[in-house]
């Protein structure tokens, strides 16, 4: 057995909650599958939380997604991308937006929890350098509270992490080097693999469109904003009860100047919450400053 079939067999066997940690194409995610499936070959219920919100196992780009491992086949990638629940954080960078993203794994986390699971595996981003990248590990660690911690990494990369995750929080780290198999991927290719998944998830099925009142939104539109600034600006769909049953597109309407929301969700949103991405019609997420957009703080 070599050094990452022990960390398999170490999380699988007795982890409850298994976080894993690495730069880009470290691994993570194919050690976390395999986590998964031996833990579910050994009778464990098992929950895969996708805390990575560009490059995507689970659910859609700018979401955290949690997918309930009951049989084998869910561990195929195109079974992977179909969430059983979602939260949304709103942009596919996380360090500006660690509110919503530290709220919506907590909540999904609970969620896995109450549904049976009691193996929470979590797969995170690969921003792992710098202030940013410790704040957000951080913060995921807080979160979460795992109980295991597997390191990926080349070198020392990420010790500075594991020092904090050791000192705030006491939690058993394990280390081993990038995973053999990995295919290094170049920037172009994420962000293609980014405008992919976007546009998979729109086309899924066929697109709703339901006209929008501007009382919906939060964060709520001030007095006069002009409606046309939010076309192609991307939304969660609130299910009322602080989750959110998926993701939509703002279009603006220039007969009336009203708003549409396009959407492959079939049930109408008892809110929306407005990200921080407009799409392209290539799916691609251009970055959109909420408040420039507000003209406020």
């Amino acid at each position: 057995m070599n050094e990452h079939e022990q960390l398999v067999d170490q999380a699988a066997r007795h982890a409850r909650t298994a976080l894993f940690l690495g730069g880009l194409d470290s691994g993570k995610s194919t050690l976390a599958r395999a986590t998964a499936a031996f833990a579910l070959r050994l009778g464990r219920t098992v929950a895969y939380l996708d805390a990575d919100v560009a490059q995507k196992t689970v659910g859609p780009p700018a979401t955290v997604g949690m997918k309930h491992i009951r049989v084998p086949d869910d561990l195929t990638l195109e079974r992977m991308a179909e969430a059983d629940a979602l939260g949304f954080v709103g942009s596919t960078s996380p360090q500006d937006h660690l509110v919503p993203l530290v709220g919506a794994l907590q909540r999904l986390k609970d969620r896995a929890r109450t549904e049976g699971a009691d193996l929470l595996i979590v797969d995170t981003g690969g921003e792992v350098s710098g202030i940013r990248g410790q704040l957000v590990k951080y913060y995921k660690v807080d979160a979460l509270q795992p109980d295991l911690v597997v390191a990926l990494q080349r070198g020392e990369e990420l010790e500075p992490i594991l020092g904090v995750v050791d000192r705030f929080f006491g939690i058993e780290s394990v280390r081993a080097p990038v995973h053999p198999g990995v295919q290094p991927t170049s920037v172009e290719e994420r962000m293609a693999m980014r405008e992919k998944a976007m546009a998979r998830y729109f086309e899924q099925a066929p697109l709703q469109r339901f006209r929008v009142r501007p009382t919906v939104f939060m964060p709520t539109l001030p007095p006069l904003f002009d409606l046309q600034t939010l076309d192609r600006l991307l939304v969660g769909l609130s299910d009322g009860h602080g989750g959110f049953t998926g993701l939509g597109v703002l279009e603006h309407v220039p007969e009336d100047g009203g708003l549409r929301l396009i959407s492959p969700v079939a049930e109408p949103p008892k809110a929306l919450r407005l990200g921080s991405v407009r799409l392209e019609d290539s799916y691609r997420a251009k970055r959109v400053d909420l408040r420039n957009l507000f003209g406020t703080e």
